[in-house]
């Protein structure tokens, strides 16, 4: 069904959970809507919660109609659909400041109730020790080692900003090699590679995608830095797993990026020349530079995107209702 299948899905499920709200007589129900992709179906939604007692929430997640991926047809969909879920709900919970002051700038008309409740990450070692077969064969199939790579993992889409990480990386000085974790799309690939030339360096690697999340984590610590190109929308999983794994973290500059790691990072734009010299720059940074840039990163984790104190932060919603 293409774009249409996430549709279908969250109107499927919002209506079995009207039918589980209504066989089972829940009192005062929260309902609680993750992404904006349904926009045309809210207003009735919105009546059906309330007669039953309930509240809808709404998390907008990320600007999912600024993605290159869709076509402009479906842009403008997910436009409007965020617009009339805004309109039709009780509250906004923004997983990033940036985020909640787009909702209010753009939406004012509709008054839009908000609350910033961020995502989550682990600030924890990961479980694999420095010398484990498991992490061993990996680097030896790669052609890594601990230290020696930049890191990025994400989707593969050309927001991610894949194509000035590669180029701006060649251009570069570094003797590491680049590794790239991502579901590589072989059209996506194909355009990158005609437009890099990627190929011809040997340092770039596309090593394929980690699903062992022990492993991964693992890899992120033995990063000598990490990328991070996101620039649409939210606060990112992947850059909050960085951030509380790898010591150096190079970062694009945009306000969900900066809100996120303050100065716990360093930061590049999209000018060219501008990342390739802060590659160069990184390569020459101290251990002890190394080390407190990673401490900072791991302290700004642990001090405001913990599991912990985002579940506190979602009891105290729920609870209060």
């Amino acid at each position: 069904m293409g774009p249409a299948q996430a549709i279908y899905y969250d109107v499927a499920a919002l209506n079995n959970c009207v039918k589980y709200i209504r066989t089972n007589h829940i009192p005062h129900p929260i309902v609680y809507v993750l992404a904006c992709r349904i926009g045309p179906f809210m207003a009735h939604f919105e009546r059906v919660i309330h007669k039953l007692g309930g509240k809808l929430y709404i998390n907008p997640d990320g600007h999912e109609w600024m993605r290159a991926k869709w076509s402009a047809p479906v842009r403008k969909y997910w436009k409007i659909s965020e617009q009339m879920m805004t309109k039709h709900c009780d509250l906004l919970v923004c997983d990033s400041k940036n985020m909640e002051t787009y909702i209010h700038d753009e939406y004012a008309k509709y008054d839009p109730q908000t609350l910033f409740i961020a995502y989550g990450a682990e600030t924890r070692a990961s479980k694999l020790a420095d010398d484990d077969p498991k992490l061993l064969d990996w680097y030896k199939s790669k052609g890594l080692s601990a230290k020696s790579y930049y890191l990025v993992v994400g989707r593969f889409v050309p927001e991610n900003n894949y194509e000035t990480m590669i180029r701006e990386f060649m251009k570069s000085d570094s003797k590491h090699d680049f590794a790239l974790i991502t579901n590589v799309s072989d059209k996506f690939l194909e355009e990158l590679k005609a437009k890099t030339g990627f190929d011809k360096d040997p340092r770039i690697k596309f090593v394929g995608t980690v699903y062992d999340k022990e492993l991964l984590m693992k890899i992120r610590e033995n990063a000598y830095a990490y990328f991070h190109g996101h620039e649409v929308g939210g606060t990112n999983p992947s850059l909050l797993e960085a951030l509380g794994s790898t010591d150096v973290n190079l970062l694009l500059k945009v306000g969900f990026n900066q809100e996120v790691a303050e100065d716990a990072a360093l930061y590049w734009t999209k000018e060219p020349g501008n990342l390739a010299a802060l590659i160069n720059k990184t390569d020459a940074m101290s251990s002890d530079d190394v080390h407190q840039l990673g401490r900072k990163a791991k302290q700004r984790i642990a001090d405001a995107y913990s599991w912990q104190f985002i579940a506190d932060e979602y009891e105290k919603l729920f609870v209060s209702e």
